[in-house]
């Protein structure tokens, strides 16, 4: 189904700049990455192509914006919930990963994890600082408050688990339905990745010891 050409508008470089965004994010979760073209994104947005390519410069230039502007908002949700974390609404050594995981797993599920997968190909990097290396320590503080044992957990091993659910959300959001089958999932139960990350988000508590 196409999406409707939105009516064209004055509006301020900053909002122009959000429609462009929102409008490219609209298509990539509706009809994929190939979907994302500048004369597209133009015409849901509401402008013309110069107008896209004045903010963004090329495709390129417009993909890039797109996954750094889904990262920035993945930041904030993390950190949002990070905050509640250390306002003390969980107890010390309570938290419960559930809602970061499933934050983290929203983005690739509309898109992300094929356009991350295109734009790395393409020689993109993420250059910003950690998304998760905040979350890493304060989970980390939470695994020390539940730990009695000898030696405790290390901050390296937190990390490791946070950047393993990481990586698995993100491939299987491409590739979860074919690794599934190899291990005799049924067919029904391999197109939905619900009890995939049900099974992530115990493995990670357990993991954390959380």
């Amino acid at each position: 189904m196409t999406a409707a050409a939105s009516p064209r508008r004055r509006r301020t470089p900053q909002a122009a700049r959000a429609d462009i965004l929102a409008a490219a994010e609209r298509l990539l979760a509706e009809a994929g990455i190939e979907a994302v073209q500048v004369r597209a994104v133009a015409r849901l947005a509401g402008m013309t192509d110069a107008g896209v390519s004045h903010h963004f410069g090329d495709r390129q230039g417009l993909l890039q914006a797109l996954i750094e502007d889904a990262g920035a908002r993945l930041r904030a949700a993390t950190d949002a919930i990070v905050a509640d974390w250390l306002a003390g609404e969980v107890p010390a050594g309570d938290v419960d990963v559930e809602q970061l995981l499933r934050a983290l797993a929203l983005p690739y599920r509309r898109g992300y994890a094929e356009l991350a997968v295109a734009l790395h190909a393409a020689g993109w990097r993420d250059r910003g600082d950690p998304i998760f290396g905040r979350v890493a320590e304060v989970l980390h503080a939470a695994r020390l408050a539940r730990t009695s044992g000898s030696p405790p957990p290390s901050l390296e091993d937190t990390r490791l688990t946070v950047a393993a659910f990481h990586q698995a959300i993100a491939v299987d959001a491409l590739y979860g339905e074919g690794f599934r089958r190899s291990a005799g999932v049924k067919a029904q139960s391999a197109k939905n990745p619900e009890p995939q990350l049900a099974w992530w988000i115990a493995t990670v508590r357990m993991e954390l010891g959380l």
